[in-house]
Formats: C-alpha cells, structure tokens, sequence
C-alpha cells in the first residue's frame, strides 16, 4: 500500500483512540448515536449498559420485551425493585410516563415495525447483515432465543454490540455465518471494542477505530473492509 493510500485511508477512517474500548464506553458510543426521540430495544448482556448513558434531552422512550415501556437506567442500592425487571431480569428503573402492558401486545410492537432501533449481542455477524446470537450450536449449549428474532426482523435498524474476536482472536465478522442464523440482511451497524463498522450495500465500511490501525483491522477480520462512511 502506498504512503498516500494510507494516509487516504487514515483521514477517512480516524482512530478514535490509542487502546481499544471498554464496555461503557462502547454504550456510551452507542447511546450517543441513537437519534432523538427513538422508540429503543436494549438485548440482554452489554446492550443493557446502554441504557446509563442516554439523556433526557434525547427523549428515548425504551421497550422491553417483557411488557414495558418507558424504561430508565439500571436500578441500584434502594432503586431496585425485584418486580421491575428488564427481560434479562436486571432490575431496572422507570421514567414518568412509564406504561406496562401484556406480553402478547410487547411483541405485537416488535413485529410491527414500531422499534426504530434495537441494540443486540451477537456470537457473529456477517459481511452481508446476518445475525447469529440464539445458540452456538454446540452439543452441550442452551438455546435461548427470546425475542431475537422477533427484534431483529421487526425494528427498523439493529445494531450489534460485541467484542470483535473470541477468546481465541477469532474474528465474530465473518464472511458467511456458521452458527445457527437469528436474521438474514438485518443488522445495519457494529459496534465492537476495536471498531465501529457500517453494514452497507457497498459492502461492510468501518467509521472509525480504536487502538487499532485501518490495515491491522484489515488482517485481523475476513472480510474486505472499505474506509469511512
């Protein structure tokens, strides 16, 4: 690559910072990105941090599957009520307005298009939106689907958040998915601790990097990657 592709390549995809990122601070990425006045799924495990960093001035009214709207932050110390739960039963806290509702009619909103985002964890994701995050398919593991599916063929934009490798450096952003599959074409951005990476038409686009160099992003995944937005 020559010296001025690579500083083509530096100015279209900044690295946001020197180490790569740690969970609240990819949720408060993640919060920062959520258009004013979204209606807003958050997924069991990291996705749930998102909800700590939202502000007042963006007006996010949050879902959860298990029948509530209006959601606040995670509960703590006195806050928590065990009878106010997220559907990771995290309990968590609610905001004035709050409404509670039948399961059924929960999931009548996430079918119905009426999510214009949801935030959820992923085993993988390919170059092409594909999601796998329900079962790893091993032997000895515990299917646990949920709402996934529901979520992600429902809401109008998913996004994912994930570490970008497993413990063995293997990279989650995979050409084609070889776990069992939650929702073909659907996820429309990553957010992962060493990138943030745009699912496009074009092809799979990274906005930005953290600790990380454009070209070592490059050989750390499998999938061509296109600078900026």
């Amino acid at each position: 690559m020559s010296q001025q592709t690579t500083s083509n390549i530096t100015q279209a995809v900044p690295q946001a910072s020197d180490s790569p990122l740690g969970r609240d601070d990819l949720a408060k990425l993640v919060a920062k990105d959520i258009a004013p006045g979204s209606f807003v799924n958050l997924g069991i495990g990291q996705p749930t941090l998102v909800s700590n960093y939202l502000t007042d001035e963006q007006d996010i009214t949050l879902h959860t599957e298990n029948g509530m709207l209006g959601m606040g932050p995670v509960a703590t110390g006195d806050q928590v009520d065990q009878d106010l739960i997220n559907a990771g039963k995290i309990p968590v806290t609610e905001l004035p307005g709050a409404s509670y509702f039948h399961h059924g009619d929960s999931f009548a909103i996430m079918r119905g298009g009426h999510l214009d985002v949801c935030v959820l964890g992923a085993f993988q994701v390919s170059a092409t939106g594909d999601l796998a995050n329900w079962h790893t398919g091993a032997p000895d593991a515990i299917p646990a689907v949920g709402g996934a599916m529901d979520l992600a063929t429902g809401a109008k934009d998913v996004y994912v958040m994930m570490t970008l490798t497993t413990k063995d450096g293997t990279s989650k952003l995979v050409p084609e998915l070889s776990y069992p599959v939650t929702g073909v074409g659907c996820v429309t951005r990553v957010y992962t601790d060493k990138a943030v990476f745009l699912i496009t038409p074009d092809g799979v686009r990274v906005r930005e990097t953290f600790g990380i160099t454009f070209s070592e992003l490059q050989g750390l995944v499998g999938v061509p990657l296109l600078p900026g937005v």
